[in-house]
């Protein structure tokens, strides 16, 4: 669909912020639409500049109803029509005035009515709302139609004094509760003139039993919710008098509802007020499940991590009474491998959602690995780059494959000269990769990792290539080794 922008391009003078409530206008009318029962047309003057004389408007926007059928089977959007073709438009426009009570048309087999109204930002009329509707349907109007045309009558009132939309509403309107969710209208004290159905079954689902009108939204509010333990929280009887700009939760065992007060204006004085509302217990059910996922899966990984560090623990002690050499270091390698993967599970212990912050890790592991080196106070070790986030299945494995990498410089290239580790990171939008660079003796002649007996460099292989899906390099340079891992995201 095209933008508003787009279709008054060399069309129209608006500026930016012009443009903005134009949007501000839009994102909203869904409400404006329901409660008229009518097609909503957004027309902008044609012309060349603020000073010269409009020629035209064209359609930049379109809402339907979902309270009522539609009087267009196409969308106007980016029609023009010359001035003087539709005469109630230009005068709204002109006058700055509400144009209405004009008699209906026939358009097919359909009788509309049409009125226009002007939208007025900072004492300026920059485009023209049209509502349309079936007169048909207008002749025999049931209690909830009027008292919904009397509403609509209200904010279309607001649109032409420039009041509405609300300013900075835009966090409090997302989502826009839908009229036929519930509605409720109040007046001037903020008792309860009218109440729609669906807002009659949501207060009965939370236990009111009266009749709604007659009494303060407040009070019924304030004597269903549940009691409040924050001190700063604004009370219901406040929130819900209709004096301001509020969104409203009123929860209790029986459920959950979210009310948007808006107040309606006249000539500056607050004449009443529109609560829209929607039961949302069982969204606030799901949120609730969630949270207590959430809080599991981190306890489950709480949990792991202390068993690994368990099962490092009891490794530990089996070395301590294992005299030969090489089951001994066999033993300190399982050790060191089984605490890199519990760096990881402590790290998504600590998250707020599934991923592991890598360069954390990634520090602990260069700690971890450089207290075992003997040579640890003789050898620097610097980090360039940045990893990021990223999911568990990456994590874990690449988290043992730089654990081998980086003990692999310290053990062999470092273990007899050099003394600086380097290890850089990059990432794409598409890969990541790390880069492990020591100054230490470098790699044997003639050396093939395929073909090496090492069990480290055997993990990292198989970890690369089959759990990353990428690419492992080792190879000499002149002053040392470089191993390099790329994989794709």
């Amino acid at each position: 669909m095209a933008r508003i922008e787009d279709l008054i391009a060399k069309r129209s003078p608006l500026n930016s912020e012009q443009v903005h409530r134009l949007h501000e206008l839009t994102a909203d009318w869904q409400m404006l639409a329901d409660l008229s029962f009518a097609d909503l047309i957004l027309w902008v003057p044609l012309r060349k500049d603020v000073k010269s004389w409009p020629s035209g408007h064209v359609a930049v926007a379109h809402i339907r109803p979902t309270t009522a059928a539609t009087v267009f089977a196409h969308d106007v959007i980016g029609e023009e029509i010359a001035w003087g073709k539709r005469g109630r438009i230009d005068a709204a426009l002109s006058a700055g005035e509400i144009i209405r009570d004009a008699e209906p048309d026939r358009v097919g087999e359909l009788l509309i009515k049409e009125e226009t109204i002007p939208v007025v930002f900072d004492g300026q009329v920059i485009a023209v709302v049209s509502r349309h509707r079936n007169a048909e349907l207008m002749r025999s109007p049931s209690r909830l139609e009027l008292n919904y045309r009397e509403m609509a009558h209200n904010l279309y009132r607001m649109v032409s004094e420039g009041t509405f939309p609300y300013p900075d509403a835009s966090t409090l309107f997302d989502p826009l509760p839908r009229v036929g969710d519930g509605l409720i209208r109040l007046d001037v004290n903020g008792v309860i003139s009218y109440a729609s159905p669906n807002a009659r079954s949501a207060f009965s689902r939370l236990g009111w039993a009266n009749e709604l009108e007659s009494y303060l939204l407040g009070e019924v509010a304030e004597s269903l919710a549940s009691p409040r333990h924050d001190a700063h929280e604004e009370g219901a009887r406040s929130a819900l008098s209709g004096k301001a700009l509020r969104r409203v939760e009123c929860e209790n065992l029986g459920g959950t509802i979210d009310l948007l007060v808006m107040p309606l204006i006249q000539g500056g004085d607050r004449i009443g007020a529109i609560v829209l509302l929607h039961n949302v217990t069982e969204l606030r059910r799901r949120d609730r499940e969630l949270v207590t996922k959430d809080a599991t899966i981190r306890e489950i990984h709480h949990r792991v991590k202390n068993n690994l560090q368990t099962v490092s623990a009891l490794l530990r002690l089996q070395s301590r009474r294992i005299d030969d050499a090489a089951a001994k270091v066999a033993l300190e390698e399982a050790v060191r491998r089984i605490a890199s993967i519990a760096v990881v599970h402590e790290t998504l212990s600590n998250s707020s959602d599934e991923s592991v912050a890598f360069d954390e890790v990634l520090g602990r592991l260069v700690s971890n690995a450089l207290e075992l080196s003997p040579r640890m106070s003789e050898i620097t070790i610097e980090r360039v780059g940045t990893i990021g986030t990223l999911e568990p299945r990456l994590a874990t494995p690449l988290a043992l494959v730089v654990t081998e990498l980086i003990h692999n410089s310290l053990e062999h290239g470092l273990a007899r000269q050099g003394k600086s580790l380097r290890i850089v990171c990059q990432r794409s939008q598409t890969e990541c990769s790390i880069q492990i660079q020591d100054d230490g003796v470098g790699l044997p002649v003639g050396f093939d990792i395929s073909a090496s007996s090492n069990l480290g460099l055997q993990i990292v292989r198989t970890l690369t290539e089959n759990e990353l899906q990428g690419k492992l390099g080792l190879a000499s340079q002149s002053d040392g080794t470089l191993a390099s891992v790329v994989f794709p995201l």
